[in-house]
C-alpha cells in the first residue's frame, strides 16, 4: 500500500492519496478553486489558468487541476498573486467573448472581482451563429477555447477526432479541418462536445431555437431518468421536459456507463417519443 501524502494548503495540513492533484486536495480541504477548462471526466487542458494556486518554491502559479500534490508541499489558493491572476483571466475572457450562458465564468469573474470593461473595446471573436445541422448550433462568440470540447471528441471519449483548435492570438478557434463545416467533417454528432461546453457556445437546437423565441425557461424544466431504448449497452439518460416536451437529454457525469457521453441516438434520437403516429 502506497503511502499517503501530507500538505499544508492555506496553512491547514491535509492528507491525501498519492497521485491527488492540487485541485482535488484543496477541495478535501474545503479550500475549494475555481475552474473553467477542467471537467470531471476529461483530461486537463491546462488552458484557462483559473485554478492557479501558488506553491512555495515555484517561481510561477501553477495549475491546480493538473498539478500532482507532493508530500510537504505548501500551497496558498488565495493569496495576492493567486487573485490577481484569476481577475485578469476573468477581464481577458470577458472582453472577447458573451458570457451569458456560462456561469462558471459569471462566478470566477465574481469572486476575482473582475471588472468586464478594463479591457473593452479591443480585439473581441465575434462571429456570427453557425446552423448547419439538425442538431446542435456553434456560437463561437461564446467559446473561451477551454479545449473541453476537443478532449471530449479526442481520446477521452469519442475517438472521433473530428475538431481541434486552429489559429494563433485572436485568430485562435476551433475548427472541424480547412475551415470546413460540420457536415463536411468526421463529426458524427454526438454532442458530447455541446455536452462538456461550460459557455452555452454549443448548444442543442431545441435549446437555442427556445431561447431566441425568450421560452426557454429552466425553472419549468423537470428531469427524468430513464434507460435508453435503442441498444443494450445501458445508458441512463436524463430527459429535460418543459411544456410536456422533450426538449434535452442529457447523462449523469457520474454514470458508470456513459461518464455524461452518449451517442447520436441516445442524445438527440428522441422525437419518436413525442410523436402522434402509431
Amino acid at each position: 500500500m502506497e503511502k499517503s501524502i501530507s500538505l499544508t494548503i492555506d496553512g491547514q495540513v491535509v492528507t491525501v492519496a498519492p497521485g491527488t492533484t492540487l485541485r482535488a486536495a484543496c477541495e478535501q480541504a474545503q479550500h475549494p478553486v475555481p475552474t473553467l477548462c477542467w471537467h470531471e471526466n476529461l483530461t486537463p487542458a491546462n488552458a484557462c489558468r483559473a485554478c492557479v494556486v501558488e506553491l512555495k518554491g515555484s517561481r510561477t502559479l501553477v495549475a491546480s487541476c493538473s498539478r500532482v500534490a507532493e508530500d510537504g508541499m505548501e500551497v496558498l489558493t488565495a493569496s495576492e498573486r493567486v487573485q490577481n491572476a484569476r481577475q485578469v483571466v476573468a477581464e481577458l475572457l470577458l472582453s472577447t467573448s458573451d458570457a451569458t450562458l456560462a456561469p462558471s465564468l459569471q462566478e470566477l469573474a465574481q469572486i476575482s472581482g473582475a471588472d468586464p470593461n478594463r479591457f473593452a473595446g479591443g480585439a473581441t471573436w465575434a462571429q456570427p451563429v453557425r446552423d448547419d445541422n439538425n442538431l446542435y448550433v456553434r456560437d463561437l462568440s461564446k467559446c473561451i477555447l477551454c479545449y473541453r470540447c476537443v478532449e471530449a471528441c479526442g481520446d477521452d471519449a469519442q475517438n472521433t477526432f473530428a475538431i481541434a483548435v486552429a489559429g494563433r492570438g485572436f485568430d485562435a478557434h476551433i475548427d472541424a479541418g480547412f475551415g470546413r463545416e460540420l457536415p463536411e467533417s468526421d463529426c458524427v454528432f454526438c454532442g458530447n462536445c455541446v455536452a462538456v461546453c461550460p459557455t452555452g457556445a454549443l448548444i442543442g437546437k431545441k435549446e437555442y431555437e427556445l431561447r431566441q423565441e425568450g421560452q426557454w425557461d429552466e425553472s419549468q424544466i423537470t428531469t427524468t431518468e430513464t434507460v435508453c431504448s435503442y441498444c443494450g449497452v445501458g445508458c441512463d439518460l436524463q430527459l429535460h421536459v418543459l411544456d410536456n416536451q422533450i426538449v434535452k437529454v442529457t447523462s449523469p457525469a457520474d454514470h458508470p456507463v456513459t461518464h455524461g457521453m452518449l451517442c447520436v441516438k441516445g442524445r438527440y434520437g428522441y422525437a419518436f417519443a413525442q410523436s402522434e403516429d402509431e
